[in-house]
């Protein structure tokens, strides 16, 4: 199912470009544009509205979750590189 993107509605727009700045580095735009319309689709799914401060909480935690698993990736590729998998 297509995601409408940040900027089709006030508030959300901001919601990406804060997203953006406190993950840059960790995750591309896009990613972080995809999470806020992804966070927006299921808040409004599953509580009949999407407020900006709910979809805001949701994509944060989804990029958090996403860092934490790439961090991880990262860890396991190095240690199987450097020999020292289990």
């Amino acid at each position: 199912m297509a995601h409408l993107g940040d900027g089709d509605l006030p508030g959300y727009e901001e919601i990406g470009e804060r997203l953006t700045e406190e993950f840059g580095g960790v995750h591309a735009p896009e990613t972080v544009s995809r999470c806020v319309a992804a966070a927006r689709h299921g808040a409004h799914e599953v509580t009949g509205a999407a407020s900006p401060d709910l979809v805001e909480r949701i994509a944060r935690k989804h990029l958090q979750v996403l860092a934490t698993v790439a961090a991880e990736k990262l860890r396991q590729a190095s240690r199987t590189t450097l020999g020292n998998a289990p």
